[in-house]
């Protein structure tokens, strides 16, 4: 199965007061774009009034996905993998993770433990758009 990233934008009723527009972004597990926005759809609908517009839908290439019972956010490192081939010669190449955690401390702490037996570079650790990861059953 391949992860697509899914951008929508859709009317969300917050509270009282009218609906308002809100933008988010999702990370989706399935076969295809159609399938992906079908479930996403259907996770949503609850939600949903008036008007939705999914104006981006790509594949997402994530070397891991690191999810946390404690976590309530996705943040995206960028690590350099590095091995040595057969003459030597360092190679590096660069991966990205996806990690969920309450902090961007928690976020690295989470990483290392992950990559504690791998040998490998953290080159950058931000603050991910995605609200949530859904995994396909």
């Amino acid at each position: 199965m391949l992860f697509y990233e899914i951008k929508i934008t859709y009317q969300r009723q917050t509270g009282e007061s009218n609906p308002s527009s809100v933008k988010e972004t999702y990370l989706v597990e399935g076969l295809t774009i159609a399938d992906v926005e079908n479930r996403l759809m259907d996770e949503l609908r609850p939600y949903m009034f008036g008007d939705t517009e999914v104006p981006s839908c790509k594949k997402a290439q994530f070397y891991d996905i690191i999810p946390s019972p404690e976590g309530d956010r996705w943040f995206k490192a960028r690590v350099e993998m590095i091995t040595i081939d057969d003459s030597g010669k360092e190679k590096r190449k660069g991966v990205s993770i996806l990690i969920e955690a309450a902090t961007i401390d928690d976020a690295m702490q989470n990483l290392r433990k992950q990559l504690s037996h791998v040998d490998c570079e953290v080159v950058s650790v931000t603050r991910s758009p995605i609200m949530e990861v859904l995994r396909a059953v």
